[in-house]
C-alpha cells in the first residue's frame, strides 16, 4: 500500500503533525509513507519514525507522485491543497472542507481529529522525539520568527541573554544571521539536525511562536515561549516543562512589525518565567498579564 501525506509548510507545522503522522503508521505498519514537505525538513523528518520517503515539496508546487492508494491532506482545508492532492490521482483521499474545518482548534488537535473521523485512531499526546544526547547547561535564545508580528524586539532578547549570562547560545534561522548579531557577535550557525541536537540538549529554550518552541516541546526541553498575534490554546504546548507569555490578544499573523500585545511582555516577565521553570514546573498554563 502506497500512501501519500501532504504536508508542506515549515518546521513547527511538521511536528505538530507528528501524531497524525504516527497514527498513520500504526494503522498501516506494512504500508509505504511518502511525506510531501520542503526538502531542507530532511534532518527532521528522519527522526519522526513513521515516515518512509520524503518527497521534496514545496507549498504551492504540484506533486510528483501517481495514483497512491491513500492521500491525506495534512496541508489545510483547501481548496489548493485539496486540488494538488487530486491531481495524483488517490484511490482515497482523506481531507477537510470548508463544511469540516474548525477555526478554533489546536493544530496538533485538528490532524487527529481529521484521521480519527476516517477511522484512524491517533494520540495527540504522541509528538515526542527520541533522544538526542545529554541534556547540557545550555540556554538557547531564538529571537528569529516567520513574520515580523511573531518577533520579540531583539534588544529585549539582548537584555534577556545578558541576564542568563555565558550558557547562552543565540540561533539564528534562514536570512536571520543580522537579527541575531543585534543580541551576540557570534550566534549559533547548523544545520537544522545539528540546531535540532542543539534544542533537544538544552537546558532551557527561549523564542516566540515558531519552529523552534515545537523542537522544545517535541524533546522535552524546559521553554518560555513569548506569543503575540496567535493564542497559545492553538499553537502553545499541549504539556511539560513550558511557560507561555501572552497577553490575551490576538492580531494580523502575517503583518511587518511586532504584534502589540507581543510588545507587552517585557524583558522582566520572561525572566520571572525562566525562574519558574527551571524551578521544574511541569505545566503548560499561559501566563497572562492583564
Amino acid at each position: 500500500m502506497r500512501i501519500l501525506v501532504l504536508r508542506a509548510l515549515g518546521l513547527g507545522d511538521l511536528l505538530t503533525a507528528v501524531p497524525a503522522l504516527r497514527g498513520l503508521r500504526a494503522a498501516f505498519p506494512d504500508a509505504e509513507i511518502t511525506l510531501a514537505a520542503p526538502g531542507w525538513l530532511s534532518g527532521a523528518v528522519s527522526r519522526i519514525e513513521a515516515v518512509d520517503r520524503l518527497l521534496p515539496t514545496e507549498e504551492r508546487a504540484p506533486i510528483g507522485f501517481r495514483e497512491p492508494d491513500l492521500a491525506v491532506n495534512l496541508h489545510g482545508k483547501g481548496p489548493q491543497s485539496v486540488e494538488r492532492l487530486l491531481a495524483t490521482r488517490p484511490r482515497r483521499l482523506v481531507t477537510y472542507d470548508e463544511n469540516t474545518w474548525r477555526q478554533d482548534r489546536h493544530e496538533v488537535l485538528r490532524w487527529c481529529d481529521l484521521l480519527d473521523r476516517h477511522g484512524i485512531p491517533c494520540d495527540p499526546y504522541d509528538f515526542r522525539l527520541p533522544p538526542a544526547g545529554e541534556r547540557t547547561g545550555r540556554i538557547v535564545v531564538h529571537p528569529g520568527a516567520s513574520t515580523g508580528a511573531r518577533r520579540w524586539p531583539a534588544e529585549r532578547y539582548a537584555a534577556v541573554a545578558r541576564a542568563l549570562g555565558p550558557e547562552v547560545v543565540v540561533t539564528a534561522g534562514p536570512g536571520e544571521l543580522d537579527l541575531a548579531r543585534r543580541i551576540t557577535p557570534d550566534p549559533f550557525q547548523g544545520s537544522l539536525s545539528e540546531l535540532l541536537d542543539l534544542v533537544a540538549t538544552a537546558r532551557l529554550v527561549i523564542c516566540g511562536d515558531t519552529g523552534v518552541a515545537h523542537v522544545a516541546t517535541a524533546y522535552r526541553t524546559p521553554s518560555v515561549l513569548l506569543f503575540g498575534p496567535v493564542r497559545p490554546a492553538h499553537w502553545g504546548p499541549l504539556n511539560g516543562p513550558h511557560q507561555v507569555l501572552w497577553h490575551g490578544t490576538t492580531g494580523d499573523t502575517f503583518a511587518a512589525e511586532p504584534d502589540q500585545g507581543l510588545l507587552e511582555i517585557t524583558p522582566d516577565e520572561v525572566l520571572d518565567a525562566v525562574g519558574g521553570v527551571l524551578c521544574g514546573s511541569e505545566s503548560s498554563a499561559r501566563v497572562t498579564s492583564a
